[in-house]
């Protein structure tokens, strides 16, 4: 049997050096001892797979509502796509792989019922108590909200998984801000998330007719690989057509981060886990070329499907939703569970702060049937 000293051995051999060494991870905030034979972050990667959040990932949604089909990926089937890529370029990189992965699975835990439209609403009840971020609840998730260990709540995960949660959050809402760069495992992170989700919402808008060929045969990202799949299988079917293209396009994308990251390894001449802090730039990005192809999809994407009347449609339905749900809580917290409504009449927490977590914390199903229970005066409650 491989001991834990052996894997971190086999670490200093293989991975890069710039890599992020298990070895020498900044540890815990709660000191724990050491596992015989799984490394610190094959410990953090496992600690996200088993928790409460990651498994209500399963039924809450990526673009479409669960109940629109069961082809449409959901948020976990998202971060397991994420976590597939993010994997395949650390490993191609000699990146620490299990920090990657540990990363990938949290960075969506936060995630509200009804995808970004349920996060839009609840950060509009929450304005004036501090808002509300996905992103930021990944973080208050894996810290604090996760509840499970007899001695610190949260999960209590390494620095460095937390520092890669945490960098997600700081690429989109503070860019530019000052500070030291994250790991090059963190920064991969959020290049694989935008592949994925892209990718995959190309594959689910023309499975539901949002978006077809035709159109999409005006974005250069997607008409290249298209005539590709079609010169070298032209009897193809259009659903083998479809997925063969969104797999090259993958391809490409993956390839050019290997590709654009490691020249800018190269030029910032990184030797160490240090220079990547350091470095007075990101390393892991896309080339220019790419990046400009790369946002003309994701504008397309959009115009034509995030902002199609389907999907509008269901934003202002999920938006009652979560409105009701809300306010039905805030003026009489004792229809509340247990847990958050000890927390309030405890004054653990604010009301309005307990509520945005529960609420955050339902999956879609479970907020549908929340709301006709509380609403529908023929509904068993």
């Amino acid at each position: 049997m491989r001991t834990r000293e052996e894997l971190e051995n086999i670490e200093l051999q293989v991975l890069a050096p710039y890599a992020q060494q298990s070895k020498t991870s900044q540890g815990r905030h709660y000191a724990e001892p050491d596992h015989p034979y799984r490394t610190i972050f094959q410990r953090d990667r496992d600690r996200v797979i088993h928790s409460t959040a990651f498994r209500r990932l399963q039924y809450k949604t990526q673009v479409f509502v669960n109940h629109e089909g069961d082809y449409y990926r959901t948020r976990i089937t998202h971060t397991l796509e994420v976590a597939q890529i993010a994997g395949s370029i650390a490993r191609a990189l000699r990146l620490n792989q299990d920090l990657t992965e540990a990363v990938a699975l949290a960075h969506d835990l936060g995630h509200t019922p009804f995808g970004h439209s349920g996060e839009k609403v609840l950060n509009e009840l929450m304005k004036n108590d501090g808002g509300f971020e996905h992103n930021a609840q990944s973080y208050r998730i894996v810290t604090y909200l996760e509840d499970r260990y007899p001695l610190f709540q949260g999960l209590n995960l390494s620095y460095e998984v937390l520092e890669g949660i945490d960098k997600h959050r700081t690429r989109y809402d503070r860019p530019g801000g000052a500070g030291e760069q994250y790991t090059l495992e963190a920064q991969i992170v959020d290049l694989a998330d935008e592949t994925a989700y892209t990718a995959h919402d190309l594959d689910d808008g023309l499975t539901s007719g949002l978006l077809n060929f035709e159109g999409l045969n005006e974005v250069p990202l997607w008409k290249r690989n298209f005539d590709k799949v079609k010169s070298l299988y032209p009897h193809l079917t259009r659903d083998k057509i479809k997925y063969q293209t969104v797999r090259q396009i993958i391809d490409e994308l993956v390839t050019d981060i290997l590709n654009h990251t490691m020249e800018r390894i190269g030029k910032f001449n990184v030797m160490s886990v240090q220079d990547v802090r350091q470095c007075p730039e990101e390393l892991a990005a896309f080339s220019d070329a790419c990046r400009v192809d790369f946002l003309t999809m994701k504008k397309y994407l959009f115009d034509n499907m995030y902002r199609h009347p389907r999907v509008t449609r269901m934003e202002t339905k999920v938006a009652k939703v979560i409105q009701e749900l809300f306010h039905l809580y805030e003026a009489n917290p004792d229809i509340l569970p247990a847990t958050p409504r000890d927390k309030i009449k405890n004054k653990v927490e604010p009301t309005r702060r307990v509520i945005a977590d529960y609420i955050a914390g339902m999956t879609d199903r479970y907020a549908i049937e929340e709301f006709e229970k509380l609403t529908e005066p023929s509904m068993r409650v």
